[in-house]
C-alpha cells in the first residue's frame, strides 16, 4: 500500500485535491458531483468523466450495543490510531473480535503481540470456511496455541456495557472485554452510485466492463467498490483485494486519457499471515466450481517445505482442484509456516493461462534444497490430482 500525503498531489503532482468534502450527490445529466463540506458549506463539481472509486464499508451486524463506546471497527488509518490510543490510554487487557476472516486475524496476531487476552466469535461453525477443513484446522490450531480463544457456532445477540468494560452476549456464551473490534466482512460502497442510477451488479458492487466502464460512458469505478470478471469462470465476481483495486485505477487513467486498455479479470489470489502460518488461495473451491457448472475433482498432499535432509524444514499442505470433464485446472489453496505466500503464484499463472492439471505437472519449477524438495509441493499436488481426474 502506498500512502501519499494530501500535499504531494497538491504541489508535486498539480491535483486539484479537496479533503473534507464528501460527495453527496452525482447529477449525470449536468455532469455535476456535489455535497456540503465539513464546515456545512455546499460545494459542486463538473466533470467530464468522472472516477468512482469509493471502496467498501465494514459490514456492522445488527444487534443491540453495536453503537456502544468500545466497540469498534477497523477500516482507515484513523481507526487504527483511535484502537491503539484508547489500548494506551486505558490499559486494556481484554479484547473480543467478531469475525475469523483475514482482517480479524491479522489484528488477533497484533493484539497477542501487544499481550492482550484475545477471543474471537462468529456464528458459523467452521472456522476459515472457505478452506479445505484439514488445511483449517491446522489455521486453527496455530490461532489456540497462540493463546486465542476460538468460539466458532454462537450467534451475537447483544453487546452490554458492564461496570467499565463491555460483554458480548451470545447464545450460549458470555465475553468479557474492554473492547470489542468489529471483523466479519466488507460492503461495496456502491450507494452513491446507485443513487445516480449507474447499474450495480455481484453483491451490490458497481458493474463495470473490462474497460472498467459503467453503465453510464463517462462514468467508470475502480476498487473495492466495482465488480470484475472471474478468469476461471468468465462470469461476474466481487472480490476485494488490492493488487486488482491498483491496477483498475492505472486502467481507468490510462482509458480515460485515450489509450484503450482491457483488464482480463481476476482468480482472487489472496494470501495472509496469522502468526507463524501462512494461508494463500486462488481460484475456485470445489464447492465453487459445481455451482458453476464444473465436475470438480481435489487432491490435499502434504509434503516438506524444503528438501527431505535440509535442516529446518516444516510441513505444508496443499490442495488442487480441478475438472473432470476438460482437464483444467480450476483452483488451489496452501498453507504452512513458510513457502506458501510466493508459491500460490505458481497456480494463479496457470489459471489466468487456463492450463490442464497435466500442462501445469509439466511446468519446470525450480529447485533448490533450501526452498522446497526437488519436486515442487505444486507439481507433487498435480500428479496426484491427475490420478483422480
Amino acid at each position: 500500500m502506498v500512502v501519499r500525503r494530501a500535499e504531494v498531489f497538491r504541489d508535486k503532482q498539480g491535483i486539484t485535491l479537496f479533503t473534507g468534502h464528501p460527495v453527496a450527490h452525482i447529477d449525470r445529466s449536468a455532469k455535476v458531483v456535489g455535497g456540503k463540506s465539513l464546515e456545512g458549506k455546499p460545494f459542486e463539481a463538473p466533470y467530464d468523466k468522472l472516477l468512482i472509486a469509493t471502496g467498501a464499508n465494514p459490514v456492522l451486524p445488527e444487534i443491540p450495543g453495536i453503537d456502544l463506546p468500545g466497540v469498534m471497527r477497523l477500516k482507515t488509518l484513523e481507526d487504527g490510531r483511535r484502537i491503539k490510543a484508547m489500548i494506551a490510554a486505558q490499559k486494556i487487557e481484554k479484547v473480543v473480535i467478531l469475525g475469523m476472516g483475514y482482517i480479524a486475524l491479522e489484528m488477533c496476531e497484533a493484539l497477542r503481540a501487544l499481550d492482550l487476552e484475545v477471543a474471537m466469535v462468529k456464528p458459523g461453525p467452521r472456522f476459515l470456511p472457505w478452506l479445505r477443513e484439514e488445511l483449517a484446522e491446522r489455521v486453527r490450531e496455530e490461532v489456540i496455541t497462540r493463546g486465542v480463544a476460538v468460539h466458532a457456532g454462537h450467534r451475537v445477540e447483544r453487546i452490554e456495557t458492564v461496570g467499565d468494560g463491555l460483554q458480548v452476549v451470545c447464545e450460549g456464551l458470555t465475553l468479557e472485554s474492554e473492547i470489542v473490534l468489529v471483523g466479519i466482512g466488507v460492503t461495496p460502497n456502491s450507494d452513491l452510485a446507485g443513487a445516480a442510477g449507474v447499474a450495480l451488479g455481484v453483491s451490490g458492487s458497481v458493474a463495470v466492463d473490462r474497460r472498467l466502464q459503467t453503465s453510464d460512458p463517462d462514468i467508470y469505478a475502480a476498487g473495492d467498490c466495482a465488480d470484475a470478471y472471474h478468469v476461471v469462470t468468465g462470469r461476474k465476481t466481487w472480490i476485494p483485494l488490492a493488487l486488482r483495486a491498483n491496477r483498475a485505477g492505472w486502467a481507468v487513467a490510462d482509458n480515460v486519457c485515450g489509450q484503450a486498455v482491457e483488464l482480463p479479470g481476476v482468480a482472487g489470489t489472496a494470501v495472509f499471515r496469522v502468526f507463524d502460518m501462512e494461508v494463500a488461495r486462488t481460484g475456485l473451491t470445489p464447492q465453487e466450481a459445481e455451482k458453476e457448472g464444473f465436475e470438480p475433482a481435489e487432491k490435499m498432499i502434504k509434503t516438506s517445505s524444503r528438501a527431505h535432509a535440509h535442516p529446518g524444514s516444516s510441513p505444508i499442505y496443499v490442495s488442487l482442484v480441478g475438472d473432470k470433464k476438460t482437464g483444467r485446472l480450476l483452483g488451489a489453496q496452501m498453507v504452512g509456516r513458510e513457502g506458501v505466500a510466493h508459491r500460490i503464484n505458481a497456480p494463479a499463472v496457470a489459471l489466468h493461462a487456463r492450463m490442464t492439471v497435466e500442462d501445469f505437472s509439466q511446468t519446470d519449477l525450480s529447485y533448490a534444497p533450501p526452498f522446497g524438495p526437488t519436486w515442487d509441493p505444486c507439481l507433487t499436488a498435480a500428479n496426484q490430482l491427475l490420478k483422480v481426474l
